[in-house]
This record gives structure tokens, sequence and C-alpha cells, in this order.
């Protein structure tokens, strides 16, 4: 076997190893040449080249996200570990575990003027869940910063960073190892709520008549289908949940702006609930969380084992568990109450989705109808990768086969990594499930992420469905849009810029679309088209989709 002589890098090496952190994103470089060396001759150690820092660390997030294992990433210092940020950001509002382990100058070199050496230690401390800055020298102290780090990742569910000064020469190798590493187990207990913790919340909920479930972003086959079927039998219950909750029940109101946005203030103030309960991560919808700021709950209960955000300014409890542990307890003391809240919403429900239909059959080729068209064409039980802005927006409009699971990048909102994250998914299903992952994304945040293809690991059977309207299409559904020179250059970002050259490089099959017939015949050969990676792209008539968009909900009552 062969080891990076420097025993600090054996250190954390070895330590990763013993904590099962096996999968492992380099971004290449010298300062961390040690760490490459020892991890890439290790057969344990499942490695990825990515040469582009940002792209890999949203890489690795697409991976973490599906497998819940922390992934560690490593890269060479300076500013190349500042391109890891995004990604870090988003892995810790979504609770997405991710190690960074980063090569930096000794301490005596920083701020002397020496090339590629910024003030690494501690650069991510507003959103890190631990920050393990490293002496050169191995000990003990270093050992337990390395475990706690690695620790508080698997445990805690967000990201770390470890910080690794190394000095010169940096490629020297040896054949044995000259450290002996110490390992801190983590704890991991058992989740437990008691009778007691919820039987005063169960009377409240007993002498409620309206109450609210409203789900964010949720993993696939997360809650129990008994707690499913005990939500979808109490009329005095509704359940909102959008694309990105994968939760799924017909009675479950599952486009929450197709419902509220017609609603008038009476019918607002006939929504409000008694009980909100909460769980999951971000939610889309901006109409829900304006609803539910102006029109307060009497009480909001979070439910999650690490965090609560008082998103609604309405909070009064936060229950710090899993929802299927506290469900499990807290149904059995509840009772159903006569109510006609379910009723009422249910009936609204059917009214919108009447009008919806009428209203898509008869619109022209736009954003709106491709989306409509793309979403009944996804294969069932595929994985849907959605990049932000007005992608993810449409895709809560419409409704989505049950087997399909569906992520997006929401803990930040960003559009600058879902490419990435889409490819890193797509690379963590092969030989696990071997799902067939679709990418939905638009002309915006696929430029920004062209980095994305840069990348030797793309399944032959991964699909892009690119939607080019020419600009950032959904700052003109945004108040205070108007057509300008300045509103086109400096917000929505005009262009004419297509993918065709990027798939040609990148070695992508592409075809494109521009009208009803052809994206039939294109998505057809789209899914039928495995024998490499497919960009189907879709131009849609960048100054109609705003006032398609705006006309449906005016025409939804």
């Amino acid at each position: 076997m062969i080891y990076p002589k420097i025993p600090l890098a054996q250190s954390i090496i070895e330590i990763c190893l013993a904590k099962g952190i096996t999968t492992i994103i380099i971004s290449p470089g010298s300062r961390n040449a040690p760490l490459t060396i020892g991890f890439v001759n290790n057969p344990a150690f499942q490695c990825y080249s990515i040469a582009d820092e940002r792209s890999a660390a949203f890489f690795a997030l697409g991976i973490a996200q599906q497998t819940k294992q922390p992934v560690a990433l490593v890269c060479t210092s300076g500013s190349a570990l500042l391109n890891y940020y995004p990604a870090y950001a988003e892995a810790f509002y979504s609770q997405i575990p991710m190690i960074v382990i980063s090569a930096d100058r000794p301490q005596s070199k920083i701020d002397i003027g020496d090339g590629q050496t910024i003030r690494q230690e501690n650069v991510f401390e507003n959103h890190s869940l631990y920050n393990a800055n490293l002496h050169e020298d191995v000990s003990i102290e270093n050992d337990l910063k390395i475990n706690e780090a690695i620790n508080m990742a698997i445990t805690q569910k967000g990201p770390v960073h470890i910080n690794a000064p190394f000095e010169e020469p940096l490629y020297e190798t040896v054949s044995e190892l000259s450290v002996e590493v110490n390992t801190v187990a983590f704890a991991n207990a058992t989740q437990t709520i008691s009778i007691e913790d919820v039987s005063e919340y169960a009377t409240i909920w007993n002498n409620s008549t309206k109450k609210m479930i409203l789900v964010g972003v949720n993993d696939p086959n997360a809650i129990n289908e008994k707690i499913i079927e005990a939500f979808a039998k109490d009329e005095s219950v509704v359940v909102l949940t959008e694309t990105t909750s994968n939760l799924h029940h017909d009675t479950f109101i599952n486009n929450i702006d197709t419902i509220i946005t017609p609603f008038t203030n009476e019918d607002f103030e006939n929504f409000r609930p008694e009980i909100l309960v909460t769980f999951g991560g971000m939610v889309v919808s901006k109409r829900i969380k304006a609803f539910l700021r102006k029109y307060k709950p009497k009480h909001h209960w979070h439910i999650d084992s690490w965090r609560a955000y008082d998103t609604f300014g309405a909070l009064t409890k936060h229950f710090e568990v899993d929802p299927n542990v506290f469900f499990d307890t807290f149904l059995p003391l509840t009772e159903s109450t006569q109510s006609n809240y379910f009723e009422q919403l249910d009936a609204v429900k059917a009214l919108r989705k009447l009008k919806s239909d009428i209203y898509l059959d008869k619109i022209p080729f736009s954003d709106f109808k491709v989306f409509e068209k793309v979403m009944q064409s996804l294969p069932i039980n595929s994985q849907l990768q959605i990049s932000n802005s007005s992608a993810i927006r449409y895709a809560q409009l419409l409704d989505i086969d049950p087997s399909i699971e569906v992520y997006c990048n929401r803990g930040t909102s960003g559009i600058d990594g879902s490419t990435s994250t889409a490819i890193g998914a797509a690379v963590s299903s092969l030989g696990r499930d071997d799902k067939q992952t679709v990418f939905i994304t638009g002309d915006i945040g696929f430029l920004y992420d062209s980095n994305a293809l840069w990348n030797n690991y793309i399944p032959k059977n991964f699909k892009i469905i690119l939607i080019n309207n020419g600009g950032g299409g959904i700052f003109r559904i945004l108040p205070g849009h108007e057509e300008s020179p300045v509103f086109n250059t400096f917000f929505e970002t005009s262009h004419c810029l297509t993918a065709e050259h990027l798939a040609k490089m990148y070695g992508f099959e592409y075809s494109i679309a521009s009208d009803e017939a052809s994206l039939a015949t294109s998505l057809t050969a789209l899914y039928a088209q495995n024998e490499k990676p497919s960009i189907l792209e879709v131009f849609t008539p960048t100054l109609k989709n705003d006032s398609i968009l705006l006309q449906y909900f005016k025409e939804l009552v």
C-alpha cells in the first residue's frame, strides 16, 4: 500500500476510513497532494476527480442527498476552498452531511504574501456545524478534532470543515503507516417521545376543528403509510404538500398556489387553521408563506430532529424528534373531530382541477405548456431533479406520478449548482437502485452551472430537459417588471445562447423542440436513447410566457 509521508495526512485518511467515509471528491491541486495520494491509492475509497470546486461540491451534495451518508471533498489551498461555499451553505440549510477537507499552508506562511494563501481557518463559520483547525504535527488533539467533525456530520446531518496545514515536500510516499490514530465513537441514540410529552397537545388537537399539515422538502417514503392514512381520514385535517414533499394521497392538496391564489380575504379567513403542523424542509410556495404570516394560526408545531424555523412568526412548539416517532405516539391520543374544514377545501380543489384542465387545453406553446407535457412524460419510478427559479415553481402547479422521486436544492434556493447536484445524484444511483434520472432546468441555471458537464462520470441514461426562454423568465412575473434595456440586461439576463456546442464538446446527445408536435416526438426519442447522456433543448416564446402564467390564476375561479 502507498501512503503519503506526511503523518497528518495519514491521520485524516485513516480516521475517515475508520468512520466509513469512503466517497471522496477530489479537486486537483498541489497542496492537497498528500491527501490525494492517500485516498486514491487505497481501494477502500471511491474517488472522483472534479476540477471545478464549485461543481465538485454540488456533485458531492447530490451523492450525499441520495445516500444520506457524508461525502468528503478535498481541495488545495487558497481560493479553491471558497468555491465550495455555495454547496456548503446548501448542505447546511438542507441538512445534508458533507465533510470539506482543505489543504492549507502552514500558519507561518499566512498573510506574508505567499501565493495561494488566504485565511482558511473558520472560513465557513456562519454555516458550519463544526470547524476542525488542525496543527501540522500529529497529536491526540488533532485526532479528536477530526473525529468530532466527522461525528457531527453524521449525527447532525450537515457540513463540517477540516483544515489541514501541510509543508513541502508534498509528494513523498511511504509503504508503511507512521501513525496510530484515535477514533471516538459517536452517540447514535434512539429517538423517543413520551405520552406525557404530547398529551397536552393532543387535548388541543382534539378541541380544534381546523388543522393544517404543511409538508416541505421531504425524502421519498419517509412517512409511514398508516400515518398518511390517519391524516386522510380526519375531516378536520387539510394536508398541503408540494412536488418536493414526495408525499402522496388522493385527499392531499399538492398544488398549493393553484388552490389559494384566487382566494378573497373572506376565503383566507375561513382557511385560517387553528393548528398548523409542519415537518420537512423548506417550503417553495411564497403564497402559502404570505398567507400564514398574515392569517396566523393559534398554534404552530414543527417536528424535526434538529431545527425549527419560525417561518410564519407563529411557532409555539418544536418537537425535536423524527415525524414518524412523533405521530406514532401522538395519533393514538387523538379523536376524530366533526368539521367541514377538509370538505370545503376538497370542493375548491375539484373546481380548480376542472378550471386548470380547461385552461391548459387552450393555451399555446409556452413554458407552462412545456411543463405540462414534460411532467406527464416522465418515466415511472424515475428520479426527477429540478433546478430553482421558474422550473420548480411551474412544477408545483402540476400533478406528478407518485412513483417519481423529486429533488431540488431548496436549502438556499440558488440556481448555482442544480446541474452538478443532479449529476451527483444520478451517479449515486448507479449500482444502487439504477433509477433513471431526469433533470429539468431553465436556460440561466443551466448556463450558470455549465461546468457541471465537465465531469467524466455522467451516466449514459442521464437526461437534461433544458427549457430555453431566452433569459430569466421568473423576473417577468414578479412585481415591478417593465420592458426596458435595464430590465432585459440586468434582471432578465436576455441572451441568444443555446446548449448545442456545449453538448457537442462534452459528448451529449442533443436535440431540440420548438412546438408541441416536436416536443412530443423529442421526448419519446429522449427516453429511448441510452447510449450516452442527452440534452433536449426546448425553445419557448420569451414575451408570452409571463402573461400565460398570470392569466392562469385569473381563470381558476
